[in-house]
């Protein structure tokens, strides 16, 4: 055993734990996508566990609406990846775990890459067509998967995809969500979120990875819901469906402000916010609204170049360059990643 092993006394002294359940964290390989509200924490509490190995994979910056649920960031690193941040805070609160930053975005292209070197995978991210990519890219090398979400003061918390001993997996996040990604759910940017509920979720994740990787009893088959405004929690049963994942659905191409910034001159802009929101505030550009893009279709397809949408948080633009790729799957076209939010300062 290494010889700061004695910093774990409190864990190894648990029944049923001991020197094995943490010879098997220091032996694990975690990779956590996503180090906001969630990520946070739950990288903190696995580092400090003793976790083997943790790669870090993010490659958003840190802004000034992060700092109220994001822990592991101060005012001073506005501006900075979040991935190297934390990496030097995290080696800083446990130099005996290997941290490996991958300051990448999740696409269908990589996801498979990414993933199939790790025992488990726990996302934190913040949008639908991410946790269904991940957990369909978990699904088809068949890796455990931690799930979290958190909507205004309610959190969600499970394990999927864990091989049982009959060979079969669990429940997987379709079967629970079946076309998640069509759904419009509003992000903590757009619908808010309590910050401690980021903390109570992020520490639920954490929680779950701990007990796969010693052998305990988890949430495989279970999902926990918890409602910060009242204080209680529960837990329900999930129910496997015939859902097949073949393939990965291609993600939705983004831009970062700071990659916009260096080839501006590349992109024309559109706006897909109302007018009223487009004459407070804008990066320049037409402004297309959401709800009548489908009447400039012909206009947009004899683009030449490469269309940029923007919005305020980056959601609606999403949705607007879904729509052209569904008709026009050739065109250029890509989402400001984001928005324009922190911008607005």
């Amino acid at each position: 055993m290494d010889s700061n092993f004695g910093r774990y006394h409190c864990q190894i002294a648990l029944p049923g734990f001991g020197n094995k359940g943490q010879q098997q964290l220091q032996e694990a390989k975690v990779l956590l996508i996503g180090l906001g509200g969630l990520g946070c924490p739950a990288a903190q509490y696995l580092v400090s566990a003793g976790i083997g190995t943790l790669a870090l994979l993010d490659d958003d910056i840190i802004s000034l609406s992060n700092l109220h649920r994001q822990i592991l960031y101060t005012t001073e690193d506005i501006g900075k990846l979040k991935v190297e941040i934390a990496a030097r805070r995290l080696s800083l609160q446990n130099p005996e775990t290997t941290i490996i930053p991958i300051p990448e975005r999740v696409t269908s292209d990589n996801v498979i890459q990414l993933i199939q070197d790790y025992d488990l995978i726990i996302e934190g991210t913040d949008n639908l067509e991410t946790k269904c990519l991940i957990n369909d890219a978990c699904v088809i090398v068949g890796k455990p998967l931690v799930y979290g979400a958190i909507y205004q003061f309610e959190g969600q918390v499970s394990i999927f995809n864990v091989k049982q001993e009959d060979g079969s997996y669990s429940v997987n996040y379709r079967d629970v969500f079946k076309n998640a990604e069509e759904t419009e759910v509003p992000n903590c940017r757009e619908g808010g979120v309590i910050p401690s509920l980021a903390g109570i979720v992020g520490c639920m994740q954490a929680n779950e990875a701990l007990k796969y990787l010693t052998g305990m009893d988890n949430l495989a088959g279970k999902l926990w819901l918890f409602d910060a405004s009242s204080g209680s929690a529960r837990t329900i049963k999930l129910k496997k469906t015939d859902i097949e994942i073949k393939s990965l659905k291609p993600t939705t191409p983004t831009v970062s402000f700071e990659e916009f910034n260096r080839h501006r001159q590349n992109y024309e802009l559109i706006d897909v916010r109302q007018s009223d929101d487009h004459q407070t505030f804008n990066l320049g550009g037409k402004n297309i609204p959401l709800d009548k893009l489908e009447s400039h279709f012909q206009e947009l397809s004899e683009t030449k170049g490469k269309l940029l949408f923007y919005c305020l948080s980056g959601k609606r633009s999403l949705e607007a360059v879904k729509r052209i790729k569904a008709i026009f799957p050739k065109l250029k076209v890509f989402s400001l990643k984001n928005g324009i939010q922190d911008l607005k300062r």
